[in-house]
């Protein structure tokens, strides 16, 4: 039975795992988008959104360095990727398959950050398309 444990192993002990999400998390800040397997972007998914929530916040900027440990990755961080999500509360990235992988047939998979603006758009677009149903009735 899995009661109480959380989270993908990936074949790894915990302090190659914790390395392993940073390394990822670290290169989708510099490149703003990476190719992994389908099981690494899901694992990363949830701590990409925390480490982006907490560098929006001037008070927890510290923590961002201390987990990134790169001050050229922070900084960019911070001043780049940061504000382009302040209206968006989670969900900044997004992944695309890719297809298997012919050595072993893993699933590959993109996983990107999202571009804010067209996110917003769609929401406008709902939000006028509900108020024209609200005129019309």
């Amino acid at each position: 039975m899995k009661h109480r444990i959380y989270g993908k192993r990936l074949g790894r002990n915990r302090n190659e795992r914790e390395a392993l999400f940073k390394n990822l998390v670290r290169s989708l800040f510099l490149k703003e988008v990476i190719q992994t397997t389908e099981a690494k972007a899901k694992a990363i998914k949830g701590l990409v959104d925390k480490v982006i929530n907490q560098a929006k916040n001037p008070k927890t900027k510290r923590l961002v360095n201390q987990f990134l440990s790169d001050k050229l990755t922070a900084k960019k961080l911070i001043n780049e990727i940061a504000p382009r999500f302040k209206t968006r509360i989670s969900g900044y990235t997004s992944t695309v398959k890719l297809g298997v992988r012919k050595g072993d047939g893993a699933m590959m998979v993109q996983i990107s950050l999202v571009k804010d603006s067209v996110a917003v758009k769609i929401k406008d677009a709902k939000v006028v398309k509900n108020k024209a149903k609200k005129e019309a009735k």
